[in-house]
């Protein structure tokens, strides 16, 4: 027995050197090693104990120890790995492989049963850390017909990202403070986590993967699911570890070679369309994009009935028997409510015995009135067909009678001046924005963003949110003309219609001068829409500082979408300063890729 598991090692690791197997792009998907080192930190994940940073003695060892079974339950060598037995069996038409049963690996595939996969993109989040870009997974489908009967994998940091504070999650993201890990569990819960409890609208996008490649992506799934590597926020997170799934499926794909610096969820779906990999997409709706839509057919005093029905404050026969509404009326309040129910059951305001209670009885009076209509919920542009994250800007314009360029570079992602297609109207999230200028003969640092993050939300009548924003880097706002440490915090109140939206926020800040200046203040803003591409944006800010001076800040921009990721955009700028303020006058050329 010895000597034929020597001899098959012996005669394959001859031909796997004669191909040069171990320097083959599949092996590397494998190892998930990009270049000289694999990404995976968990030392249980290599047979070799190089095997991290050497490929040949990776492959050399997993031959060897495939011909040398001493377990031949869960724990043997095939069954740990079975991605890679199944494409060395094909590469060398390995023969006389010692008999393992490998149940575990065996009952997940029979559970699964992999026919068909979509890429899952839940919309940006913008009040978690965690989630302020968006996340994507991967649903696998099998032959049932419900995708809520589907699984799904995702990677995602070891952070419980409810109890841990929200700037050190971010700042133990961006240096590798956690470990990473990959998770296969029911689709339901992942629906249950983002539509329901997050409020976030899913766009799902079906996969151009055959059911033998989507086996081959379970294998390698298995094999990786108890391991670990460090997670980082902008480069190895929750969607660059998708695309090794899906090219260890499908290697004739090249999706990690897009990336060199961050990737942002979007930007995964982005290059999976242009891989070709997209073939049909899908959206649903999230439990308060619902609400929205039943709030445009209800009247105040329907939303109210609502409310009264929701918290049990009002009889469900008397409201049946309430001659008033109309019977499609009353369907859309119950349905309305059902929706609210379950609202406040995933927010925690009401207990399961209470929550099942009180939705048995709003279930039970709308099916007594039959079938009706179905509610219209508008579905938003596709985030497909917004901009690209890294922008590029050339402006050219007037500063107090005096030409002066600007450019300009943003590596992600979106700020509130660009076209919203594809993105959440009111949100801002940029990282990293640079803007430099060259005027009268001198050269400056406009602006050195580190983080600028805005949630203007808007109150609705079932939804009253506290709209805010972050800012914190260098810029030249302020009362002197040169560039300043600054960090401001805004709250506010958001209001919008079809047309678009106004606000007004409160700021309290402070910069770096001779010594540190704090200040509070005023800010008034407006947001119109003039069809799909054009888009004006107006904003005015009154400061007091606590040096005893004052200041005017006003701008108004006229936006254009052109293409995809062209834009161009005209703007004023006024801004107060000690010796002489500043009126700026430019026209603006952003390219997206």
């Amino acid at each position: 027995m010895f000597s034929t598991a020597s001899a098959n090692v012996d005669f394959y690791l001859k031909m796997a050197k004669d191909k040069d197997l171990s320097q083959s792009r599949y092996w590397h998907i494998l190892l998930h090693m990009p270049q000289d080192q694999s990404e995976i930190d968990d030392k249980a994940f290599f047979l070799s104990p190089n095997g991290q940073t050497n490929a040949k003695e990776e492959l050399e060892a997993t031959i060897t120890a495939l011909y040398n079974e001493t377990k031949f339950d869960d724990n043997a060598t095939a069954c740990k790995f079975p991605a890679r037995k199944w494409w060395l069996s094909k590469e060398l038409n390995l023969q006389d492989l010692p008999s393992v049963k490998c149940k575990g690996f065996d009952t997940l595939m029979k559970k699964v049963d992999p026919q068909s996969a979509s890429l899952i993109f839940p919309s940006a989040y913008i009040n978690s850390p965690a989630s302020m870009f968006g996340h994507t997974f991967i649903r696998i489908d099998s032959s049932y017909k419900s995708k809520m009967l589907s699984y799904a994998i995702n990677y995602a940091a070891n952070a419980n990202t409810e109890t841990e504070n929200g700037l050190v999650f971010a700042i133990k993201g961006l240096i590798g403070g956690y470990y990473g890990t990959y998770s296969l569990l029911p689709y339901y819960e992942k629906i249950k986590e983002y539509r329901d409890s997050e409020e976030r609208d899913i766009w799902e996008y079906d996969l151009d993967l055959n059911p033998q490649e989507l086996q081959q992506m379970m294998r390698h799934t298995w094999e990786i699911h108890d391991t670990y590597s460090w997670y980082y926020f902008f480069t190895e997170n929750c969607s660059y570890n998708m695309l090794w799934l899906i090219e260890s499926a499908k290697p004739s794909v090249h999706l990690r070679e897009y990336f060199n610096f961050q990737v942002i969820p979007p930007e995964t779906i982005h290059v999976a369309v242009k891989e070709g990999l997209i073939t049909t997409r899908h959206y649903r709706p999230a439990r308060r994009s619902k609400l929205l839509a039943y709030e445009k057919h209800l009247s105040q005093d329907e939303i109210q009935k609502v409310f009264d029905l929701t918290n049990n404050k009002e009889n469900i026969q008397v409201f049946l028997d309430d001659e008033r509404y109309d019977i499609q009326s009353k369907r859309f309040i119950l349905e309305a409510t059902a929706e609210f129910i379950e609202y406040d059951f995933l927010a925690g305001d009401i207990s399961p015995d209470t929550y099942r209670q009180r939705l048995h009885h709003i279930l039970g009076a709308r099916s007594s009135l039959g079938k009706g209509e179905r509610i219209v919920i508008s579905q938003p542009d596709d985030p497909m067909l917004g901009h690209r994250a890294l922008r590029t800007r050339f402006q050219g314009g007037v500063r107090d009678g005096k030409g002066i360029g600007f450019i300009g570079i943003r590596p992600a992602n979106h700020d509130i001046t660009d076209s919203d297609v594809g993105f959440l109207r009111g949100t801002q999230i940029e990282f990293f924005n640079f803007l430099f200028s060259y005027g009268d003969e001198a050269f400056n640092v406009e602006e050195a963003g580190l983080i600028n993050i805005v949630s203007l939300s808007p109150r609705t009548k079932f939804f009253k949110p506290i709209s805010w924003r972050l800012n914190t880097g260098w810029d030249r706002k302020y009362l002197t003309e040169s560039t300043k440490f600054t960090s401001n915090m805004s709250g506010g109140l958001t209001w919008a219609n079809e047309l678009g939206y106004a606000y007004i926020l409160v700021d309290a800040l402070f910069y770096t001068d001779k010594d540190l200046t704090a200040g509070i203040g005023g800010v008034g803003g407006l947001v119109a829409y003039e069809g799909r591409n054009f888009k004006t944006n107006m904003e005015v800010t009154q400061r007091i500082y606590d040096t005893g001076n004052d200041q005017l800040l006003f701008s108004v921009s006229q936006h254009y979408r052109s293409s995809q990721n062209i834009s161009f955009s005209l703007s004023y700028d006024y801004i107060e300063k000690y010796e002489e303020d500043w009126d700026t006058i430019k026209f603006t050329f952003d390219y997206f890729f």
